[in-house]
């Protein structure tokens, strides 16, 4: 049975118990969103001309995405908000995070997402949290999670999100996982790349990976620079994203395959930001490091080559040009690769149009990169 497979098995039960109902609380946002935002139908009966000609124009504006003749449902799996409230509890403010507009996801986010000819997003917020306080970071969760489950009820058919969780008390996160995923109909969870200087690997956070794997739902990778490098990275480039985001990706997705954490969860799905940082670039050096070093083996005994696990995991096309696609889909499979924008941050503004542009793809493979494999992931409808 393939991965895919095994997923699709999966994700059957997992998201049969996830739908947008039977929740008091998605039923209150609901019911916020009718009061605040009227259906199409509701809409026509009460809505002002003014703003039925707002309403025209804003739909009118949406980029139609079309390949081999038929239209794509187009998700991006990486983008990005911020819940103001909960940035205030971390001692954060809006302004110190990049991105215009990050704080809101409604009508300018939408301009901005048919502009691009994105039809969904899987909203995610970069934890900004993993030394905070076990009480304060509690609240923190709460207050994103559930404000993420009231974006999607009112916006169903634009946006899907992932839970935060608190990894650095591991049980906590399980919890949190759960509450998101069968409570607020959520889609998985976004995480760091580290925890506090601690690998994914460790064994502490081995019962949330095994919650993930059981749930059947998707993990999205987004690092938070190298920390251990702050010193180096000063000075003219933003080093500390420019070369340490795709670092952190790098070295969290060598512990995860070399200390035989995705043998242990082979169902596991992850999902990583910047096409899986530099790892994919130079993965065969990984093949061979312990032949040429023998002595740094530690026991560890994989099941298959390090290049082979490439292929059980995930990434998004955020890697800007043609070539740079090409080779990531020759290193990790086509059918392992979705769309992904970093929006609202202007990292690649024609993100669809990368895809659409790159040679030497099929048509079924530009689809699947746009927004099929994203579907069956995250459990949206064609």
């Amino acid at each position: 049975m393939t991965l895919r497979e095994a997923f699709n098995g999966n994700t059957a039960v997992a998201m049969a118990g996830i739908a947008f109902t039977g929740c008091d609380l998605l039923g209150a946002a609901q019911g916020r969103a009718r009061a605040q935002a009227p259906s199409a139908a509701r809409g026509k009966a009460r809505a002002r001309p003014a703003q039925r000609r707002q309403e025209a124009v804003v739909a009118s504006r949406r980029r139609q995405v079309v390949v081999a003749g038929r239209r794509v449902k187009t998700i991006d799996v990486h983008a990005h908000c911020v819940i103001p409230e909960a940035y205030a509890l971390l001692g954060l403010k809006v302004e110190d995070h990049r991105g215009p507009g990050i704080e809101e996801v409604g009508p300018r986010r939408m301009r901005e997402m048919d502009a691009q000819g994105i039809d969904m997003e899987a909203l995610s917020i970069n934890p900004a949290w993993y030394r905070a306080e076990r009480d304060v970071v509690a609240q923190v969760i709460k207050i994103q999670n559930e404000r993420l489950a009231e974006f999607c009820a009112t916006y169903p058919d634009r946006f899907v999100a992932f839970a935060s969780v608190a990894l650095q008390y591991p049980d906590l996160a399980v919890q949190q996982l759960v509450e998101g995923v069968k409570k607020l109909g959520l889609r998985g969870a976004a995480v760091g790349a580290s925890v506090a200087g601690e690998e994914f690997s460790d064994p502490k956070f081995h019962p949330f990976w095994a919650k993930a794997e059981e749930l059947g739902v998707l993990i999205f990778i987004h690092p938070q620079s190298t920390p251990d490098l702050a010193r180096r990275f000063k000075g003219n480039g933003w080093l500390a994203n420019t070369i340490g985001n795709p670092l952190d990706t790098t070295i969290a997705l060598s512990h995860l395959i070399f200390e035989g954490t995705l043998d242990r969860f082979p169902g596991l799905k992850i999902c990583s930001a910047h096409g899986g940082g530099f790892l994919p670039s130079y993965a065969p050096r990984s093949d061979n490091s312990l032949r040429v070093a023998p002595d740094m083996d530690t026991g560890v005994k994989l099941k298959k080559k390090p290049t082979e696990y490439l292929r059980q995991m995930y990434y998004d096309t955020l890697v800007f040009t043609s070539e740079a696609l090409r080779h990531l889909a020759a290193e990790v499979g086509v059918s392992h690769l979705v769309l992904g924008t970093d929006h609202p941050i202007p990292w690649q503004a024609k993100s669809v149009d990368h895809i659409l542009k790159a040679p030497g793809f099929t048509a079924a493979q530009r689809k699947a990169m746009l927004g099929e494999t994203a579907a069956k992931l995250l459990g949206i409808k064609p």
